[in-house]
């Protein structure tokens, strides 16, 4: 075999075909997917991924979460392996590129390789980790999160489905359940290719974002209490109405988000009203808070305008409120050697490049806690996803892999702790 060659280029029609094959399970009238972890639908996506390894002479390996790791071996098989991945797993009207993308650009590098004879140093392995959507079973990310060390394994299994299937029931159900322990997998470095989810990318007309890292999120549970009375027959004066007050919140979340704009965001997702009946006055309402920056100390602001101005709102109304913060994940950065190397991948190749935060979380954001981690944005069209109509280009989704291919050639030419990195 051959070393590595700076002109190494991928097969972007041959990616292209195998995500829209992938796009065949699972596929929804709209153009989309919908195919939930853990479902007879990801089972057939997992054993057409494990398959198209196999034949580009990848040994496959599962984990007890289902994270399904593909290795092409290296000159020295005793350094860990350089990576890249993401998610096969949809929304329930998701897209043919969320996650998808980033396992099959991995496949498509170690394919690219496979045709040039080119020998790496350390092995490179392509990962599919389950139920990064967190759709069926929540939360999200929770594979990778496992491996990460941020949550319990045994915690994870008994995740219960809408239908009331546990998690762990159900990868041994489709046969992923596997026998090495989650977290025990050595890795090297891990990249993640993705399409943006944003709009960013597409209005710079950029076609390579160099992530940085990723904003950080707290989720908050609101609950209002008022008092549930006639809508006939109470006065306006004399009203307790919980909804009203929580809409006077829900607004000053906007704001509060707007006030620090453009990298502040405010989400009220969620939202429960009791006793939810035409001519009663609400009684009690409950909702959903998401807000997320890229700067802890902002966050940190946020949170406390958020208890301050809901306070104040509930006093002015007559009613009480209680704010309750659920998840607190703080700013990520990724590895500023793997961030590195996606730079200089994008510039090695005459791409327009921008560096750029996410403002979702991934597989990347849960396993940079215990390797070196990177990604890559490519825009995709209108900055839409989580919707069948998600679209990404083939041309940006080819030089995303292009990026993807040199920035793991780096990684896996001088790993970490080698003579010749840096």
């Amino acid at each position: 075999m051959v070393t590595p060659s700076g002109n190494l280029r991928v097969d972007g029609a041959r990616l292209w075909e195998s995500i829209m094959e992938m796009a065949k399970i699972g596929a929804l009238p709209g153009g989309g997917c919908g195919r939930l972890a853990l479902t007879d639908d990801d089972k057939r996506a997992r054993d057409l991924f494990a398959s198209w390894c196999e034949r580009a002479g990848c040994t496959v390996t599962v984990d007890e979460m289902g994270n399904m790791f593909a290795r092409r071996p290296g000159r020295n098989p005793d350094l860990p392996p350089v990576a890249a991945g993401s998610h096969l797993d949809t929304q329930p009207h998701g897209g043919k590129f969320d996650g998808i993308y980033g396992v099959l650009a991995a496949l498509e590098v170690v394919r690219t390789l496979n045709d040039a004879g080119v020998e790496t140093e350390a092995p490179i392995e392509v990962i599919d980790w389950t139920n990064e959507e967190g759709s069926r079973f929540a939360p999200a990310m929770i594979a990778s999160g496992v491996f990460a060390g941020l949550f319990d394994r045994d915690f994870a299994w008994r995740l219960r489905s809408p239908e009331g299937d546990t998690l762990g029931d159900e990868l041994a159900r489709i046969g992923y359940k596997g026998a090495e322990p989650c977290g025990e997998h050595p890795l090297g470095a891990l990249f993640e290719a993705h399409i943006e989810q944003g709009p960013i990318l597409e209005q710079a007309g950029v076609p390579i974002g160099v992530v940085g890292g990723a904003q950080g999120q707290r989720w908050y549970d609101v609950e209002v209490r008022g008092r549930d009375s006639h809508a006939g027959t109470t006065p306006m004066p004399a009203r307790k109405d919980a909804l009203t007050a929580a809409a006077r919140m829900v607004a000053r979340l906007e704001e509060i988000a707007l006030e620090k704009a453009p990298h502040a965001v405010g989400t009220v997702g969620q939202l429960d009203v009791s006793p939810n009946s035409r001519n009663t006055i609400p009684g009690e309402v409950r909702f959903s808070v998401d807000v997320r920056h890229p700067d802890a100390d902002a966050l940190t602001a946020m949170d406390a305008e958020i208890r301050d101005s809901f306070a104040g709102i509930a006093q002015r109304s007559g009613v009480d409120v209680a704010v309750e913060q659920i998840w607190d994940k703080p700013p990520i950065r990724f590895d500023p050697r793997c961030v590195g190397a996606v730079r200089e991948a994008a510039a090695g190749l005459g791409y327009d490049h921008r560096d750029i935060v996410s403002g979702a979380g991934h597989d990347a954001c849960q396993v940079c806690t215990v390797a070196p981690t990177g990604m890559i944005f490519v825009p995709c069209e209108d900055g839409i996803s989580h919707n069948e109509i998600e679209n990404a280009t083939p041309q940006d989704l080819e030089m995303g892999c292009n990026v993807l291919l040199h920035a793991m050639l780096t990684m896996a030419e001088h790993p970490p702790g080698s003579p010749g990195a840096s």
